[in-house]
């Protein structure tokens, strides 16, 4: 389990954290043939196995390239730094669907509207910014805190070929306002008395109320649902927006924000798409005709409050990742449950500022165009909330079987028996204890899990003998997408002839992740994370 303990200097904490290591070559060489067995045909995997050979003689490129990797790991913090712009900033990539994270919850006793306003004026905030949140363990070991001091006053700017990550919250002069989304238009809202104290939840609440008085829906430029298009796309949009020093200021405005407040609008429960889903208005808005113009999807942050009481959060991955975000949540909830200690001075407040945005003929027909392409992701994208009640993680472990393998090998075998055979799949697994680190990825399916779900309906194999495979399963999964990846990008950065394993067709479809799965703990279970398939005709599974 997860815990948060003492407070102590963030960076002090940083230095003492290990490198991540380098695994041995032909370990994960040997992996990745497993991992290929069960999805390629036999001339492809002979083939491979060739592939391989050359590549692994002694002297040969695997050689080279693992030496060169090694080098890199003990001059670099985290020598898989590289994997954040290949997976998370990729132009290709859309923002919405495949690079969010998602979490949705409810408030029992707190109106959302009233929670979002504690949230701003607890000490969550302050102590991410000043990087003095309570350092996080893990079975008695550390985990890096990198991730959550730039959750906040950050965002994502699109670019030609990759995007970049910008984080306003260490400038000296830091940011004091948040951004409000209302009917599709934007406000900034100072937050932060001159004297750094923060406003009161009530104060707060008079803003917001002032702006949901005051946005009409018939003035709406739509211009936040420029967001969910491809990065291609955006890019150049974005670079037409900021032309007007306007647009320029009003964008410039939104990035530097603490975070964005989207104040939704309900979506009707007789809508039968999306009756019952809160999830899915926290992940994309529900489409153009409800809330997915009423985001600012690049931003890192962005709170969701519903007419309704749909509550929840929403966080952009390339940022954060999946057990910080649940841990933040619970972090956050248990600082509203505190008294406020501290008056704020009185004094008058600014009011809320509405940005304007110009919007040309080209700007037009981009806002179209963005929402013909959300309104297709919502339709593609379906949901749902499995609870499972029949029992619990006690009978995997009376059987010595991690309960969170019992899941995978449940999910492979559910897919099996849907399409009669087996695909790539992953699962996300916390690379946290080391410096910088991130997610690793463990290839789940192998010729081991294979066997066991082509044997699992077989009535001649004893129950016993599944359990022996599932365990034999277990034994061979370890984190090694990121090192065989990590050697082409050695080949890449200095100049190597490409090997030819890594022109081999079966690498693509080794990485076709149909099915991409994660594991995710809660200690309070107000919010219920999720995450979105990686491939457009894929699976994405949150276990809680």
């Amino acid at each position: 389990m997860l815990a948060f303990v003492n407070v102590i200097v963030y960076l002090n904490h940083q230095k003492g954290l290990p490198r991540l290591p380098v695994p041995p070559l032909r370990e994960t060489c040997e992996r990745y043939l497993s991992c290929l067995e069960p999805i390629v045909t036999v001339d492809e995997l002979k083939h491979t196995k060739q592939l391989m050979k050359e590549f692994l003689k002694e002297g040969g490129d695997g050689e080279k390239l693992q030496r060169s990797l090694e080098r890199k790991a003990c001059t670099t913090d985290n020598w898989v730094s590289w994997w954040d712009r290949r997976a998370h900033r990729c132009i290709s990539l859309g923002t919405v669907v495949r690079n969010h994270r998602q979490h949705n919850g409810f408030y029992p006793d707190v109106s959302p509207f009233t929670a979002f306003s504690e949230t701003l004026s607890s000490d969550t905030p302050s102590s991410i910014c000043s990087e003095t949140l309570p350092v996080q363990y893990m079975r008695g070991e550390p985990l890096c805190m990198m991730q959550y001091f730039r959750a906040l006053s950050s965002c994502r700017v699109p670019g030609r070929k990759t995007d970049s990550l910008v984080f306003h919250a260490k400038n000296s002069n830091g940011p004091r306002h948040i951004t409000v989304a209302q009917n599709s238009q934007f406000f900034t809202v100072e937050v932060y008395h001159s004297d750094g104290t923060p406003i009161t939840a009530d104060q707060l609440c008079v803003q917001l109320q002032w702006i949901c008085n005051s946005s009409l829906e018939t003035n709406a430029e739509h211009v936040g649902i420029l967001t969910t298009l491809r990065r291609d796309a955006w890019y150049k949009y974005y670079n037409k927006l900021v032309q007007d020093p306007s647009n320029k200021k009003s964008v410039s405005a939104i990035e530097r924000s603490i975070c964005v407040l989207c104040l939704d609008k309900a979506i009707p429960r007789t809508y039968e798409k999306y009756s019952g889903f809160e999830p899915l208005q926290v992940l994309h808005g529900g489409g153009s005709q409800w809330n997915s113009a009423n985001r600012w999807f690049d931003k890192s942050l962005q709170f969701i409050v519903g007419e309704d009481g749909t509550c929840g959060f929403n966080m952009l991955h390339a940022i954060i990742d999946g057990t910080p975000c649940m841990a933040l949540s619970d972090y956050i909830t248990s600082s509203m449950k505190k008294p406020q200690m501290m008056e704020s001075p009185v004094a008058l407040l600014p009011m809320p500022q509405k940005l304007h945005f110009n919007i040309t003929p080209d700007i037009k027909t981009a806002i179209e165009e963005a929402k013909q392409s959300i309104d297709k992701h919502a339709q593609d994208l379906d949901l749902r909330v499995l609870v499972f009640n029949h029992f619990g993680k006690k009978i995997p472990k009376a059987h010595q079987i991690s309960p969170d393998a019992f899941i995978q090998m449940a999910i492979q075998l559910a897919y099996y028996r849907i399409h009669q055979q087996c695909c790539a799949s992953y699962e996300a697994a916390s690379m946290r204890l080391f410096k910088k680190g991130r997610l690793g990825v463990i290839l789940s399916t192998s010729s081991a899990s294979a066997a066991f779900v082509k044997s699992f309906d077989d009535p001649k194999k004893t129950k016993m003998t599944l359990v022996e495979n599932t365990k034999r399963w277990v034994k061979r999964t370890q984190d090694r997408d990121r090192h065989f990846l990590a050697l082409k990008v050695q080949a890449i950065e200095n100049s190597i002839p490409m090997p030819d394993i890594y022109t081999d067709t079966s690498l693509d479809k080794a990485f076709n992740f149909l099915l991409s799965t994660s594991q995710v703990r809660a200690g309070i279970l107000l919010f219920s994370p999720g995450q979105s398939e990686v491939q457009p005709d894929g699976v994405g599974w949150t276990e809680v």
